[in-house]
């Protein structure tokens, strides 16, 4: 068999479609009960790259039909040392070789850029967040390290239990005394660009991170004007809720749901953050709370929302489960050092 890795440009379109065609069918077969992943996410993420990041797309092709995808982010602020990579294998074409023979095109091209780490991520159906899959034993088999369990929850919106809510918001709103609720979509308001900027950049010392060695970004206001940027060119819509600090005006907590361009039925609760020096005014049950009412009265055919924590992450996980949600499956972050 003949397997040949061929680089493309993003504006190749009939090189995209056949990357993107490879991704969607690997997504579905490794998360069944996800939405299918959106075209403009995919395109819209190859042509417009998050602020920062430079990447690299290649094909595989198995005896002239392109069977494989690799997909390599070159982080150029922070992270210097790292590459993350999305490696992709159609599930009818696995144990021939794509697979490797990719790994070791990653291996060398992020060495010879003078990278010392590389970085992938591999999805399961299991609750617990067990790495037992294909891509697991692949990524094990290449001499990777599991460096962070992640657990996918899932929130059913049909058995919202809207009297518990009602209970949590209401002993929240008891502790937050001296701060207001505030709503946005989309694009940040330029009110609040500066502490979003700030919040944002703290979720990498604020989340559990495990064993992945990973930098911090400065808090910069323009970048999140360009993530931005790159999030509107995937067809991304979001919502955010805050509180902000009455005596002093600040944003201090702030969280998000984002959708695709391509299901109005599902979502995911990304970031929630709060300032370190207004913990304890449960600020953070009260955004998720306003924030879930508030998309469920833009978006009315939304049906569920997934979220990740990492495995160790007591405190937001907490959160989540009192808010209904319950574990479906995980995802493994494995890390190689070259």
């Amino acid at each position: 068999m003949d397997i040949v890795v061929t680089a493309f440009d993003p504006g190749d379109d009939a090189a995209v479609e056949q990357a993107y065609g490879i991704h969607a069918e690997v997504w579905a077969a490794e998360q069944p009960d996800a939405a299918p992943y959106c075209r403009q996410r995919f395109v819209g993420g190859l042509r417009n790259p998050m602020p920062g990041d430079e990447q690299r797309h290649m094909l595989a092709y198995l005896d002239g039909v392109a069977v494989g995808y690799l997909e390599i982010r070159l982080p150029q602020l922070e992270n210097r040392e790292n590459a993350t990579v999305v490696l992709s294998v159609r599930p009818a074409h696995r144990r021939q070789g794509v697979g490797r023979v990719l790994y070791d095109h990653a291996v060398g091209l992020v060495r010879d850029l003078g990278r010392k780490r590389m970085l992938g991520e591999v999805f399961n159906m299991n609750p617990d967040g067990a790495a037992d899959t294909p891509g697991d034993a692949f990524a094990a088999a290449m001499g990777a390290q599991p460096a962070l369990t992640d657990i996918r929850r899932r929130l059913d919106l049909a058995a919202l239990d809207e009297p518990e809510l009602d209970r949590l918001l209401a002993a929240s709103r008891a502790r937050a005394d001296g701060y207001s609720t505030v709503f946005w979509t989309g694009r940040t308001p330029d009110e609040y660009l500066a502490d979003v900027a700030y919040l944002d950049s703290r979720l990498i010392e604020d989340a559990p991170l495990g064993d992945i060695a990973w930098e911090p970004p400065e808090p910069d206001s323009a970048r999140i004007v360009q993530a931005e940027d790159s999030i509107i060119a995937r067809g991304a819509r979001w919502y955010n809720c805050g509180t902000r600090h009455d005596a002093t005006g600040r944003l201090v907590a702030w969280t998000a749901i984002t959708m695709s361009a391509s299901s109005d039925t599902h979502a995911f609760q990304s970031i929630t953050l709060v300032e370190p020096r207004h913990r304890g005014h449960r600020l953070g049950t009260l955004v998720k709370i306003e924030n879930l009412r508030y998309v469920m009265t833009q978006e009315p055919a939304l049906r569920v929302i997934d979220t990740y924590n990492a495995a160790t992450n007591g405190y937001m996980i907490s959160i989540n489960e009192a808010l209904g949600f319950r574990a479906v499956g995980g995802l493994t972050s494995w890390q190689v050092t070259l």
